[in-house]
């Protein structure tokens, strides 16, 4: 088991994750709370969200990220809950797969409020809060699919192209309060969904191949790079991209 660092800073902050029940979220939300963070997450999943809620004694507000107005809702319930935001983890995603045949303008619109669009307005939520104590760490879920030119799912990989073009634009808008902004970009990671789903045994030997490391990615990976940028030790990280895909782009 290998032995991960710890970061006095973050103990005390208040953090939020958006998609805390499962995978990756969940994740980011056990290892901040590891940290001494104060944590509280948004998610759908009831039952999820109950049990990742009790196992680390972290906050949750159960919210549909589709619907911008319940929301922002949400994230003023979790501000009252553990204070106004001083780290916010854009994590919820999902990445469903679709034929580029088969897909219309409606299909294509949920993919985007799925993928992108929450990120936007999380962000101009909680901003106002990080200027106002002059600092603070957005952090926003990207993905390798459109790096590598995947296939399977085009509405999913626009969104997620596009994420890179939010984060350096907020980056820009926000630095001057010290707010840092910056993108996670996950290989092939494997979660309970991906391994269920997905992960074939073929599939998973063509990946290594394309990865210049071995093995394959655990989610806590992710979850320690988001660590990292959300402490002082990144101080100077903003407006940038930060692989964890074990050389496969």
């Amino acid at each position: 088991m290998p032995e991960f660092a710890n970061y006095p800073s973050l103990k005390g902050k208040s953090v939020i994750v958006t998609g805390g029940a499962s995978g990756i979220g969940a994740l980011i939300v056990e290892g901040f709370a590891a940290q001494g963070a104060k944590v509280g997450f948004l998610d759908r999943d009831a039952e999820g969200s109950a049990a990742i809620a009790k196992r680390f004694g972290v906050d949750y507000e159960l919210c549909d990220l589709r619907d911008i107005a319940a929301m922002k809702e949400a994230l003023a319930r979790l501000r009252e809950k553990i204070g106004p935001a001083d780290v916010l983890v854009n994590n919820a995603a999902r990445d469903d797969r679709h034929d580029w045949r088969e897909i219309d303008a409606e299909y294509w619109d949920e993919r985007q409020h799925t993928n992108l669009r929450h990120m936007f307005f999380a962000i101009q939520t909680v901003a106002p809060d990080m200027i106002s104590k002059g600092a603070g760490s957005i952090i926003n879920m990207g993905s390798n699919s459109w790096w590598e030119a995947g296939s399977g799912f085009p509405a999913y990989a626009t969104a997620k192209a596009a994420v890179h073009g939010l984060t350096r634009t907020m980056a820009r808008e926000l630095g001057g309060h010290r707010i840092r902004v910056n993108t996670v970009v996950p290989g092939w990671i494997m979660t309970d969904r991906q391994k269920t789903l997905w992960a074939t045994p073929e599939a998973l030997e063509e990946h290594r191949r394309n990865q210049c490391l071995p093995d394959l990615i655990q989610p806590e990976y992710v979850a320690r790079m988001v660590l990292f940028l959300a402490s002082d030790d990144a101080a100077m990280c903003t407006a940038n991209n930060y692989m964890v895909e074990a050389g496969s782009i």
